[in-house]
């Protein structure tokens, strides 16, 4: 953690940032001498944030908004420094409510009028100042963040952009502040397994293979796993996810989704003239579906234990809809009001935390002794191996980071077992969720990804947490998996 140094030109600009601020006075030759006019404040271990207004070379850019630099620029083309920390400090200041950009701040030795702006403009970049680009060459060796706010325009002048631009510096202090205290080295305990699990490289495959062979589009009903960016992914090659069969048309391909559905769902498909359906259902949660069609064939009263209205507790509940009882957690196995002599069993969905099922069946058994359960425990082997990992590591962690969609049973399981692990946790659909105010203190961090997840969004978040500061990375591997599905004919 590194304490916050602010470089501000000017000294109304210093008044907006507020708290202390060293001043540089305009242009280059005063930046250039700043670091050693402050040698002593911008000693030891600093981040120093550069502060101010600056001139808006996009278009779009209005007076007030803000702009966190990239990468700094000089007039003459020369790219004088990345800042590879900027896209988590502009999520930072997005979320207090700004208007903010982040992307290339040039800076000029003179100041560039509204009409001479294009051409800077042109190369991208989005603001022009007269002292960054000079600021992070004499710097280079110390963490740097740029915030510039809009105070003109090619079609505002500063004397009502003014006013704008001073008002949102003086918003931007807290997550300079949050930056500063996130920065600096740490550990990295990378889990494994994790990320995709063999049923959901299946139903991607399946996807991927359906479109190859018959063209777009290839309708799938509902996601075909719980992850936006696998679901992104897809649509840009052709997939059309829809909610119910009644929006496929006739005579069209239609994949079920890695979660499985009903009977009933099944029923309606074969009833419409000449659709084409491949089954990506997982073959765990298809064998969750035939031990309830065995047990309910028994004369037994059926007892999920599960997430009511999720996809996969829909479809297991409709293959025996007058047999099946949910619940969620212990308390609710005593509103259950079976007779004496009924037989019960029980089956549980697949994606749940080990430890919490194991509570709920304790509570059964207790409350039914001869219940019975599946020939083998329905938490699967990558949810139960995806456990396993996050417990190896979160007693060694001061933070887990748990890489998925929020919609992801396994996925937020994990983060809930790491939390009864007694860590800290924290769910991210991808990097660009990361907040800088979970990293204070967080010199050890565990990461991992949810079975629907892809790796590349668990690198994605150990880059972006690398602009911080240096990261040694370990992975701590429980077990390997060797687990493969065979697919449906139709894709083979």
């Amino acid at each position: 953690m590194a304490e916050l140094r602010v470089l501000s030109a000017l000294r109304i600009e210093g008044y907006a940032v507020g708290g202390e601020v060293l001043l540089s006075g305009m242009g280059p030759d005063k930046a250039q001498r700043a670091p050693v006019r402050h040698g002593e404040r911008l000693a030891g271990e600093v981040a120093v944030a550069v502060a101010g207004v600056s001139g808006g070379l996009d278009p779009t850019l209005r007076p007030g908004d803000v702009v966190v630099a990239t990468e700094l620029r000089c007039t003459d083309g020369r790219a004088v420094r990345p800042i590879p920390s900027a896209a988590l400090v502009a999520a930072d200041l997005a979320a207090t409510g700004l208007v903010v950009r982040a992307g290339p701040i040039v800076s000029s030795p003179t100041f560039v009028p509204a009409e001479g702006r294009a051409a800077l403009g042109a190369s991208g970049a989005l603001a022009v100042d007269m002292e960054s680009a000079w600021f992070g060459e004499a710097l280079d060796s110390v963490p740097l963040s740029v915030v510039r706010t809009i105070a003109d325009t090619t079609r505002a002048n500063i004397v009502t952009g003014g006013p704008r631009a001073l008002a949102s510096l003086m918003r931007i202090r807290p997550t300079l502040e949050r930056w500063a205290r996130a920065t600096g080295p740490r550990q990295v305990l990378l889990a494994a397994p994790r990320s995709f699990c063999a049923g959901v490289e299946r139903a991607i495959e399946i996807v991927e293979r359906a479109l190859d062979r018959y063209g777009a589009p290839v309708f799938v009903r509902r996601q075909i796993v719980h992850n936006a960016h696998v679901v992104a992914g897809l649509e840009a090659r052709g997939a059309v996810f829809v909610e119910e069969l009644d929006e496929v048309p006739d005579h069209a391909t239609v994949v079920i989704a890695a979660h499985g559905v009903s009977p009933e769902v099944r029923s309606q498909a074969a009833a419409r003239d000449g659709i084409s359906v491949i089954d990506a259902t997982c073959p765990l949660v298809a064998k969750v579906h035939h031990e309830a069609r065995r047990f309910a064939s028994q004369g037994r009263q059926i007892v999920l234990i599960g997430h009511a209205e999720h996809e996969e507790v829909v479809g297991t509940m409709g293959e025996a809809p007058d047999g099946i009882h949910l619940v969620e957690g212990p308390d609710d196995v005593e509103r259950l009001a079976f007779p004496p002599d009924q037989p019960v069993a029980y089956l549980t969905q697949t994606t749940l935390a080990t430890d919490e099922t194991a509570e709920v069946v304790s509570a059964l058994r207790a409350r039914f002794p001869a219940i019975v359960g599946p020939s083998a425990d329905d938490i699967c082997y990558a949810t139960q191996n995806r456990q396993d990992a996050v417990r190896a590591l979160a007693s060694d962690c001061d933070l887990v980071l748990v890489v998925g969609s929020a919609n992801s049973s396994n996925t937020a399981r994990l983060v809930e077992v790491a939390q009864r692990e007694g860590c800290r946790a924290e769910l991210i659909e991808d990097a660009g969720e990361l907040r800088l105010g979970w990293l204070f203190g967080a010199g050890t961090i565990g990461l991992t990804a949810g079975a629907s997840a892809p790796d590349l969004l668990v690198h994605e978040v150990l880059n972006a947490l690398s602009t911080l500061g240096p990261v040694e990375v370990t992975e701590r591997r429980v077990t390997q998996e060797t687990v493969r599905f065979a697919l449906p004919p139709q894709v083979r």
